[in-house]
């Protein structure tokens, strides 16, 4: 028969796994994860260089977990089973309604205009135009995540103001990828006919050339928007040391590796505060993602 303590152990691991981050980040280590935008393996390979180097600038040992969801990603934030999340706009925004004090510390440089390409594949006929593409309607359309920024929010935000209608109603099929990467695979190979997708992950896949120009090209883009961003708990200073928050801040946007810079990828970090923010606060109420 087990034991009691075996019992709670037994819950206490089930609930960490389901929510996708290991029991390790129980340790007295600090751990952060990310926002699964891309195949885990990538994710594994870019993070856990950003682990060696925060472990390096701040002298405590830092890991780096990954989840299974963008959810996932806020509720470990929320639990503090991580204290620092590479987030996108709207996943930032969810953590830190959940988490008082929590601060966005740090977004890439290209993060405070960021855009989301509307793509489709060549079948359409669809073309590049400055318009918003109405002839979209009567396709399937895929999204990224369900709780995406550039991959959800914002391209279901725009089809709702042109359309003035749920993406439900204007398209004969909905889909959710999981992330860009899928997305992109999606319409290339005419799973799906339209898709939104996060265009730094697009000019990577693009250069890395996995995307082939006669399957599947850029229709639109949205007007810029603020997105990723670095978001810390507000009690690590607690948990650590003072100053340790600001100390994270300034190593985050001290990181001049080319490598690991390329990796995200962005040209450089620099400070981000709450209120950047609001805009994806706003639409996220908007289209009732956020109550």
């Amino acid at each position: 028969m087990l034991s009691i303590r075996t019992l709670i152990l037994s819950t206490v691991i089930s609930v960490f796994l389901i929510g996708g981050v290991s029991p390790r980040a129980f340790a007295d280590t600090f751990v952060f994860t990310a926002i699964p935008d891309e195949d885990e393996a990538r994710l594994r390979e870019r993070f856990n260089k950003v682990a060696d180097y925060l472990s390096k600038e701040l002298g405590v040992k830092t890991e780096y977990v990954p989840v299974k969801s963008y959810a996932a990603a806020v509720t470990a934030f929320r639990n503090n089973q991580v204290q620092l999340a590479w987030f996108g706009g709207l996943s930032g925004v969810r953590a830190r309604i959940l988490v008082p004090d929590s601060e966005a510390i740090a977004q890439g440089y290209e993060d405070q205009a960021f855009v989301t390409y509307f793509i489709a594949h060549a079948s359409t006929g669809l073309k590049s135009s400055l318009e918003f593409p109405k002839g979209m309607a009567g396709r399937t359309f895929t999204f990224g995540s369900k709780g995406s920024t550039s991959g959800r929010l914002m391209p279901e935000y725009y089809v709702r103001r042109n359309f003035k209608n749920a993406p439900g109603e204007i398209f004969t099929r909905v889909g959710f990828s999981g992330n860009h990467v899928k997305t992109i695979a999606l319409v290339q190979s005419g799973a799906y006919q339209v898709g939104a997708v996060n265009f730094k992950v697009w000019e990577n896949e693009l250069k890395s050339g996995n995307i082939d120009p006669a399957k599947v090209s850029i229709i639109w883009e949205t007007p810029p928007y603020p997105d990723y961003q670095w978001t810390i708990r507000g009690d690590v200073d607690k948990r650590w040391k003072p100053g340790f928050k600001q100390r994270v801040g300034e190593v985050l946007l001290g990181m001049k590796d080319p490598e690991l810079l390329a990796s995200f990828p962005r040209k450089s970090f620099i400070p981000a505060k709450n209120s950047d923010y609001q805009p994806i606060l706003d639409v996220a109420k908007q289209i009732k993602l956020i109550d």
